[in-house]
């Protein structure tokens, strides 16, 4: 899920690199033009057909009639107007006015800001002491005084001109959800040792705050369809505050987008709001972004905090955004060339991970016998997937769906192949305490070879119980012991999950211990093989670029063992692909064969043409087939010897 997420993400970030070489930062100029007294003012150039603030008219025209809810919305103020920004953080959504505010709430106090300039880039890095309100579980709230140069920024205050400055309030902070503690214990400890405070049932919602966030003007946003807006973008957008409209009654104006981007705060990052923080930093960067760009972060990260609110409702189909998070902290954390070099092979996964399925596929169709199969194994890789589905049914409470289908269809393929190589049919058991037992029969009768195969099975998975039991045991000892669990059933899947993570890799070893004792590795699936283990190797990379605890980390590693047994096996046993191999698959004797069968019947050379009849037709017929045969196998019984290359 993480990987596939990160590759979508590699080319939403791609896609804005190319966009910002292509179209780069290019920001309409402003325009020149007289107002009805006759003086020169600046406007903007980008209003289209909708008339500039400054040159509204006073009413609509004739027959217009005005609509409160505006259609189409220009910028207000021109590019390249300086401007003056404040920033008061507050515990009310009220707005008090600014020269009552304590001076350390006054966080942001820039002049001159220069709007539409690209190179404008300011840094602010203060502190202020946490409200008592927002100590006990309030909302942090921030006051944006944006106005013209020189202009007064309180709306409180005579003299103020909406026309020339704008205010509007953003949360600090955030409320989130604690994820439900699931209350464990030690399953040999006794009742009276176990009895601890009770947990509370409802979601436990807690004010947590993050010190960093960017304020960032939009200058390239143009003239809107307010009504169509993304609802993620129409929440930055501030209307005009008289309700103006041009002569249509239609059309109004906006103030300039600011952008308070939270979208890089990381969960991890944040810092829980209680009685015991006093103080908190800020930092702050004040820049412009491209409208495109604004529109794609607003977004998505709109759409993450949805789904983390559908989370805290009790809605988990969708995850409760974790996932994203963990992208965001690849971003961030990772090294840039590991995560360039992470997001190029991750495509080449997908790419080996579907010609796996589908070659594995292919191969248990086309199969003619079960020579070099372990049935164990697959009966061993169905137990050992079921496992990790219990497993994440029983510990993950917000899995998504999407792993859990993979999983579940994982499983479903390992059955099926069952279902290739024996017959599964319900049996009577007589002399057992379940009436029935399921039954794995021969689909047909055991060459010598397959027989061979599946003694061999038997011998090895012999010594695998040997090693993989007490292994087992051990380890379930040692979880019982030291470890806390849920119930039984809890502590049986995290054992036989954590048995399967440490050495899983153990049900290859019947494969490879049949290749031995057969001399040969013509029955395995070679392609598919090939394509699962160069995944194993982009898992590992994957490994060390994604955070999971080390024993995962380290079961990412059990294959490449596997596989490179399996490359010396195949260079140990040579396929001869000239020939059908001794496992009836495939070379080139098969079709050499076919072709032959296919032929229309002609005399051999050197025998009569005509229509031979009795015992004399029959002997000419039986020396010309078994000449025809000792040309087609390459032996002859006048040499008194077989040679093949």
């Amino acid at each position: 899920m993480v990987k596939s997420a990160v590759q979508g993400l590699a080319i939403f970030f791609g896609m804005q690199f190319v966009m910002s070489k292509v179209m780069g930062p290019k920001t309409p100029a402003a325009v020149t033009t007289t107002d009805a007294s006759g003086a020169v003012i600046t406007v903007p150039a980008n209003t289209a057909a909708i008339p500039p603030f400054n040159d509204r008219p006073n009413t609509l025209d004739e027959g217009a009639i005005y609509n409160p809810i505006a259609q189409r919305i220009a910028p207000m103020w021109p590019l390249d107007s300086p401007l003056d920004i404040i920033v008061v953080i507050s515990p009310t959504f009220v707005a008090e006015p600014i020269s009552k505010a304590p001076q350390e709430r006054v966080v942001v106090n820039e002049k001159g800001f220069v709007l539409g300039s690209f190179e404008e880039n300011r840094v602010i890095d203060t502190s202020f002491a946490v409200p008592k309100e927002v100590q006990n579980n309030g909302t942090l709230w921030a006051h944006f005084y944006v106005a013209l140069e020189g202009e007064n920024l309180d709306p409180v205050v005579q003299g103020y001109d909406p026309t020339k400055a704008y205010h509007f309030t953003r949360p600090l902070t955030q409320y989130i959800t604690q994820k439900k503690v699931k209350k464990v214990k030690n399953l040999l400890a006794s009742e009276e040792m176990e009895e601890e405070e009770e947990l509370p049932t409802g979601p436990i919602v807690n004010s947590h705050y993050h010190p960093n966030f960017t304020l960032s003007f939009i200058p390239d946003a143009g003239v809107m369809h307010y009504p169509t807006l993304n609802p993620a973008v129409r929440q930055y957008i501030q209307l005009e505050a008289s309700g103006a409209r041009d002569g249509s009654g239609q059309n109004g104006w906006y103030y300039p987008v600011l952008f308070v981007n939270t979208f890089w705060q990381l969960r991890t990052h944040m810092m829980p709001v209680n009685s015991t923080v006093k103080r908190l930093p800020l930092h702050i960067d004040l820049n412009h972004q491209a409208n495109w760009k604004f529109s794609l972060i607003a977004g998505v990260d709109e759409g993450v905090k949805q789904t983390a609110r559908n989370a805290a409702a009790g809605q988990t189909m969708g995850g409760d955004g974790s996932e994203f998070e963990m992208i965001k902290e690849v971003l961030l954390d990772t090294n840039i060339y590991l995560l360039a070099t992470t997001v190029i092979v991750s495509v080449f996964h997908m790419i080996f991970e579907m010609l796996a399925f589908k070659s594995d596929i292919s191969h248990y169709r086309n199969k003619k016998n079960n020579v070099g199969i372990s049935v164990r194994s697959i009966l061993g890789n169905v137990f050992m997937q079921a496992v990790i589905f219990l497993y994440l049914l029983d510990n993950n409470d917000n899995t998504s769906w999407m792993i859990l289908f993979s999983q579940g269809m994982g499983i479903v393929l390992e059955f099926w192949k069952i279902t290739t190589v024996v017959n599964v049919r319900v049996r009577p058991a007589p002399d057992s305490i379940i009436p029935y037992r399921i039954a794995f029969e021969d689909k047909h009768e055991l060459s010598e070879t397959e027989e061979k195969t599946k003694e061999y099975d038997a011998v090895a998975f012999k010594y695998l119980y040997m090693i993989a039991v007490p292994l087992l045991l051990a380890y379930a000892a040692y979880s019982l012991k030291y470890d806390s669990h849920k119930s039984w059933y809890s502590f049986v899947i995290t054992t036989l999950v954590g048995s399967v993570y440490a050495y899983g890799f153990l049900m290859m070893v019947p494969s490879l211990y049949i290749n031995y004792r057969l001399k040969s590795v013509a029955h395995m699936p070679a392609k598919a093989m090939t394509y699962k283990f160069l995944n194993t190797f982009i898992d590992d990379l994957f490994a060390f670029t994604i955070k999971m605890p080390t024993l995962h980390r380290l079961a990412t590693l059990r294959d490449d063992v596997i596989f490179f047994v399996y490359l010396y096996q195949s260079y140990k046993y040579k396929v001869d692909y000239t020939r059908v191999n001794e496992f009836g698959q495939g070379g080139d004797e098969e079709e050499l064969e076919a072709k032959t069968a296919a032929k229309p019947l002609s005399a051999p050379a050197g025998a009569d043409a005509s229509v031979a009849v009795g015992k004399e037709g029959a002997k000419k017929a039986d020396e010309a087939i078994s000449e025809v045969a000792a040309k087609v196998t390459g032996s002859s019984k006048k040499g008194g010897a077989s040679k093949r290359k």
